[in-house]
């Protein structure tokens, strides 16, 4: 969707809060896959997960990492993850179920071409 969009459409990862966090609940499928973070302490040491995760997941558009106090998380119900459409002018066109078993792409993409 990337790569047939990204010439109208300003594509950005946000970091939120750790989803599963060695030190709180941690999952099976991140340790086999190396994925294992305790929950970050500091900006700092958001900003280094979020860095690994965009290495690791492949994102090839502009990462914006959450605050500590999560308030983009809070603001938009975030967690875990979710997929959000916002028009020019500001409005939430589209938002996924929570991720990742609630993501619907075609539904992102039909809302998408709506827009455009």
């Amino acid at each position: 969707m990337f790569d047939a969009y990204r010439d109208r459409v300003a594509f950005h990862a946000v970091y939120i809060q750790e989803a599963h966090p060695s030190d709180i609940w941690q999952m099976g499928s991140n340790v086999r896959e190396g994925v294992v973070f305790r929950n970050p302490r500091s900006e700092g040491e958001r900003f280094q997960v979020a860095e690994s995760c965009v290495r690791t997941l492949g994102l090839r558009f502009p990462a914006i990492v959450d605050g500590m106090d999560n308030t983009v998380e809070k603001a938009y119900t975030g967690w875990p993850d979710r997929l959000y459409l916002i028009d020019r002018r500001g409005r939430v066109v589209y938002k996924s179920r929570p991720g990742p078993f609630g993501f619907e792409p075609a539904g992102l993409e039909a809302a998408l071409r709506g827009l455009l």
